[in-house]
């Protein structure tokens, strides 16, 4: 993993928000035209998941957050199975210790690579992040179960699901994970990959195996609904 300082950091925010006039953005001094402020704890990750039976697998990943730092995977953590997300996400995604996907600062734009197995084809995702998932990630929530204790939603938890669909949500402890529905999420493929050309971990093509025969058998593509 790498990290490095960048220059561009407010170029980034104008083409997210899509703002032309107004307040410099300077995310690098922790000043922007979204209010953007410290994380208050030391570091937040992202796991990658798949439905049932409908392998994927997260390859690499960049970065760049509101800090003003890139950084870039050269190596991220397993992408699990959701046993309980059958035919759909469930509200309960449940969560796991990430070793590699970790950020230091909110994020801005993540870019990542994967192969979806059950497709037999790689993926380019592209997610900008706006100003709700920021406050969603500094904002003090109370246990639902237990009052008298408190939490930050600091797990993002981002879905790999068949036909290249790519959903974000953020960990709400024992409430169902909140979907981040203003990020903007773009997935291509082939020649309109950028980063991900010629990335793969599967570089002698795509064979089913464990449950997924079986799954998909009599079932009709993309085996539910993403």
């Amino acid at each position: 993993m790498t990290r490095v300082k960048i220059i561009f950091t407010a170029l980034l925010l104008v083409l997210v928000t899509g703002c032309t006039a107004g307040k410099p953005l300077s995310a690098a001094s922790g000043e922007t035209e979204w209010g953007y402020k410290k994380l208050p704890y030391d570091e937040w990750k992202f796991l990658f998941i798949y439905p049932h039976a409908l392998p994927a697998l997260a390859t690499e990943a960049l970065m760049v957050d509101g800090a003003g730092y890139k950084t870039t995977f050269h190596d991220v953590d397993n992408t699990e199975s959701s046993k309980v997300s059958v035919g759909r996400w469930n509200e309960h995604l449940g969560v796991t210790q990430s070793y590699y996907n970790k950020g230091k600062a909110l994020p801005l734009m993540l870019r990542f690579c994967w192969d979806s197995v059950i497709d037999k084809k790689s993926y380019e995702t592209t997610v900008f992040f706006k100003q709700g998932t920021w406050d969603q990630m500094t904002t003090l929530y109370t246990d639902s179960y237990r009052p008298d204790e408190t939490y930050y939603r600091d797990t993002m938890v981002i879905g790999l699901a068949p036909g290249g669909k790519v959903s974000v949500w953020l960990d709400n402890l024992g409430d169902p994970v909140v979907l981040q529905s203003d990020a903007k999420i773009t997935t291509v493929s082939g020649d309109e990959m950028r980063m991900c050309r010629g990335v793969t971990k599967h570089p002698d093509g795509y064979v089913y195996y464990g449950d997924t025969p079986d799954f998909i058998k009599d079932k009709t593509y993309p085996y539910g609904n993403w």
